[in-house]
């Protein structure tokens, strides 16, 4: 197998979508395809230009996109590269696999590179969930339940089927006692927390590429926008007091309803806006090389792929899927979670990644140490190469050798990257 080698990494800040109020969200007035596109025509003009990489060196380029219908379908990956002015010579394809559609396009070029296949690629992804917020995924989710009656039952209609909410309410009761509502909040906070306080220290500015977008609310008038939009100084006292936005379960193995209101101390879900994702809009992008062309080309790397994995789960507890899928990828490259210096694990919601740093029995000091998607944000098919670009800049920063990267994937799936710091 060849040696995979991550030379470059960018993305654009991320908006807070506003399905309802298209007029508040900063990108509200463009494509997520024109998104990308601006992301990758600065992305070549400036950064890679200093590398001596062009679009015409693109072997394949993919673009992972969780919502790809009406204007988010991208013609096999063409549009967007249409409109950053790549040649058509240029091989493309757009990849769904919800939260994880940037990191499977990423393996897929990754598995390219390793048997010989390709030697430098483009792996990409974006999503606009103020412009297209995943219509046409429900009716279909809908359509599964109603053919498969096993799927179906009192606890579990078909409303919470197609609500990842639910599914993170179903991941917090099935694992009662180990976290209360407050670790969630506490967890939030701390997401928050850290993004702001790493936002004023410009970190994020080595990653972030300015996009125009508009004035909040004010669509005729332009700005730069810099850094992400979601993330904000909070205090687990405000955060605690925000309006709970899921709805129970009472399993009966903890006691049903009766026992769920004496733990809770409320017949209400411990899912609020506080400890989950926010909606975003965005576009990530990065270049792959296999690492013989790197050295001819006098390239550095920011970090080797090491390991890849993937697993489904139950779709009822989706936000178990990145234990799974981080279990393969450390198996396939011989370590354990010991051997990991740093994590991004996803915060789709943050009972996620305190359920994996559970099972591993991560320190916290380790996971998501700028912050995470919970103030960061969670555009679907463009976070797996946030997660895994910034895992790379915080190797180098804290010159440590292994991370990992991992997400869960709406439908009941999770998918994982394993990387080296090779100047470790």
């Amino acid at each position: 197998m060849k040696e995979v080698w991550l030379i470059d990494y960018a993305r654009t800040a991320f908006s807070r979508s506003r399905p309802n109020q298209p007029e508040r969200d900063v990108f509200g007035e463009t494509r997520g395809d024109e998104l990308l596109a601006e992301l990758l025509i600065k992305f070549f003009d400036g950064k890679l230009a200093d590398k001596g990489i062009e679009k015409k060196d693109m072997d394949e380029v993919s673009i992972g996109v969780a919502a790809g219908v009406l204007e988010n379908w991208t013609y096999g990956g063409k549009i967007p590269l249409y409109l950053a002015g790549f040649p058509s010579e240029v091989s493309s394809f757009m990849i769904d696999k919800q939260c994880g559609s940037a990191g499977a396009g990423m393996h897929t070029l990754i598995m390219e590179i390793m048997t010989g296949f390709s030697k430098c690629v483009l792996t990409t992804g974006f999503e606009h969930m103020t412009r297209v917020r995943r219509r046409g995924i429900e009716p279909a989710i809908e359509r599964y339940m109603e053919r498969n009656s096993d799927f179906y039952h009192p606890e579990y209609d078909m409303v919470n089927a197609t609500n990842m909410l639910q599914t993170a309410q179903r991941l917090y009761e099935e694992e009662v006692p180990r976290f209360t509502k407050e670790d969630l909040d506490k967890f939030g906070v701390r997401s928050h927390n850290l993004t702001v306080k790493n936002q004023e220290a410009g970190w994020f500015k080595g990653e972030i590429i300015p996009i125009k977008g508009h004035v909040p609310g004010i669509v005729n008038e332009s700005m730069i926008v810099d850094r992400d939009i979601a993330a904000r100084k909070s205090t687990v006292e405000g955060v605690a007091g925000l309006r709970r936005i899921s709805i129970p379960f009472y399993l009966e193995k903890n006691g049903g309803k009766k026992g769920y209101v004496e733990r809770e101390g409320t017949e209400e879900g411990v899912i609020t806006a506080g400890n989950s994702s926010p909606l975003n809009a965005g576009a990530t992008v990065a270049v792959l090389m296999e690492a013989e062309e790197a050295k001819k080309r006098d390239l550095e790397p920011m970090a080797r792929i090491v390991s890849i994995g993937w697993s489904g789960v139950d779709p009822r507890v989706m936000g178990r899927g990145p234990v799974p899928a981080t279990r393969k990828a450390l198996e396939y490259a011989g370590l354990s979670a010991n051997d990991i210096n740093y994590w991004e694990i996803n915060e789709a919601f943050c009972i996620v990644t305190l359920n994996c740093m559970d099972k591993f029995n991560i320190p916290e000091e380790k996971v998501n140490v700028m912050g995470g998607s919970t103030a960061i944000g969670h555009p679907l098919g463009a976070t797996m190469i946030r997660l895994t670009g910034t895992l790379a800049r915080i190797l180098k920063d804290k010159k440590a050798k292994y991370g990992v990267a991992t997400a869960c994937v709406g439908g009941g799936q999770g998918i994982a990257t394993i990387i080296e710091n090779l100047d470790v």
